[in-house]
């Protein structure tokens, strides 16, 4: 029921006997903007690199990682993910090293590492490149011997006994719980976090598990952290009101299991068109998703990515550079790793080069200088270009005023000859891969191989 209240302005007027009365209407229909922050400049074209420090190079350090960097800017990245920088718990410890989810002081560096000068000199190093860095943070839980444990014992979950609480129904026995329901709690990790963006010159975070955490501490977070600079923040999560007033940027794990199931047999190309529907209509215009073939969780407990995808694997790279999200690649992608990498030991990455090194580097530059691929709003909207075989192709256009991108994907184990319905894609293109020039009119029909893939670049 609306409230209505005598007033000036804007009104809905009323007669009572001769006297006119003018009431104002305490109801709004103006939309409330779905993303209220401002993602940095630096993201419009950027794609994203997870490290895992422990696994990255044989020496496993920060200043290892370091002489690394410039391979990366050439491969193309924008921001480079380090996994948790932290000391780990040893109490309740995984393995032998344990995992770096579990935080035993926020504050601290884990030692196996290195130092905090040398990750301050990581991130001066990536800043000369122009890379930006962001931490993954933990804020949902703590290892057991955090010296939060003994300073601040009631900043935990308890269980039915009394006693300190893991995660609920997860594996995940060398962790407890904070509780958010403290505002010291949330104060302590809103400090800590700035802390790194101030003192070290971090770009933003990877947040984990970030719905076991509520919304409202990482709005206050991202306020917190953009008086010190503009951040880059990234969700582990798929939620639309994580964007709103925190988040540059959520997991697509939706497309990830779609493309996966496609490349299994298990689905068709229908799949595909539910997830981008539910990303046009679901989510608001201007955010990030991320895409991906792999990261740390998928290749330890899932597969690699040749596991994953099979002979898929090729066109589902392709897609997650293409299609609307910004694309990851986990250390050892751009090498080939066949190798489910440990995630409690040492198990370095056997570097070498590999095409799949040189199918991002050239889908990174595309990226990079074609504004219809951009991320967010920067970036054009996905549109249909219906075929004549839709459960098993998938084509789309994405163009704006300067730029058109045309591509087309067999998602099936059959040679496919397609025709387009509609006149959207018509016009002069190149094929990035190839680079023959092709015309498409009314009357083309394209062939295509099983698992194949075509990207048409406007002239």
């Amino acid at each position: 029921m609306a409230l209505k209240l005598p007033c000036a302005g804007r009104s809905a007027s009323g007669q009572l006997g001769r006297r006119r009365v003018s009431y104002w209407v305490m109801t709004s229909y103006d939309p409330l903007p779905p993303v209220r922050l401002t993602h940095p400049e630096w993201s419009k074209n950027a794609t994203i690199y997870q490290i895992n420090t422990r696994q990255f190079t044989p020496e496993g350090t920060f200043r290892a990682a370091e002489a690394q960097l410039p391979r990366l800017r050439d491969l193309g990245v924008g921001i480079v993910w380090l996994m948790p920088i932290h000391p780990i718990g040893e109490v309740n410890r995984k393995g032998t090293l344990g995992s770096p989810y579990s935080v035993r002081d926020y504050y601290g560096v884990n030692p196996e590492f290195g130092t905090l000068e040398d990750l301050k000199a990581f991130v001066r190093a990536a800043h000369a490149l122009g890379l930006y860095v962001i931490l993954d943070w933990v804020a949902n839980h703590s290892a057991w011997d955090c010296n939060l444990v003994t300073e601040h014992p009631d900043w935990y979950v308890r269980d039915w006994k009394g006693d300190y609480r893991p995660t609920p129904w997860w594996d995940w026995e060398d962790i407890i719980d904070l509780d958010y329901d403290r505002p010291d709690v949330r104060r302590y990790m809103t400090e800590a976090m700035v802390w790194w963006v101030r003192e070290v010159d971090v770009d933003g975070f990877r947040c984990d598990v970030a719905g076991f955490v509520p919304t409202d501490f990482w709005n206050t977070v991202r306020r917190e952290l953009e008086k010190v600079k503009p951040v880059f923040m990234l969700a582990e999560w798929e939620a639309r009101d994580l964007h709103a007033e925190a988040f540059d940027m959520t997991y697509a794990w939706h497309w990830n299991d779609v493309v996966h199931k496609i490349a299994v047999g298990q689905v068709d190309v229908n799949a595909l068109y539910v997830y981008y529907s539910w990303n046009e209509k679901a989510y608001p215009r201007d955010i990030m998703r991320m895409l991906f073939v792999s990261n740390h969780d998928k290749n330890a407990w899932e597969g690699t990515e040749f596991e994953q995808f099979g002979e898929a694997l090729e066109a589902a790279i392709v897609l997650s550079v293409i299609s609307e999200g910004m694309p990851l690649i986990y250390n050892g992608q751009e090498a080939g790793n066949e190798r489910r990498l440990a995630f409690f030991e040492r198990d370095p990455i056997d570097w070498r080069p590999h095409p799949l090194g040189e199918l991002y580097r050239k889908l990174f530059a595309l990226k990079r200088d074609n504004t219809a691929l951009w991320n967010a709003a920067w970036g054009a909207r996905m549109v249909n270009a219906p075929n004549n075989s839709p459960t098993q192709v998938l084509s789309f256009v994405r163009q704006n005023e300067r730029d058109r991108v045309f591509a087309v994907f067999n998602f099936s184990d059959r040679p496919q000859t397609v025709t387009f319905h509609e006149a959207l894609h018509h016009g002069n293109y190149t094929d990035f891969f190839s680079g023959e020039r092709v015309a498409f009119d009314s009357q083309t029909r394209l062939e295509i191989e099983r698992w194949g893939y075509r990207v048409y670049v406007r002239q």
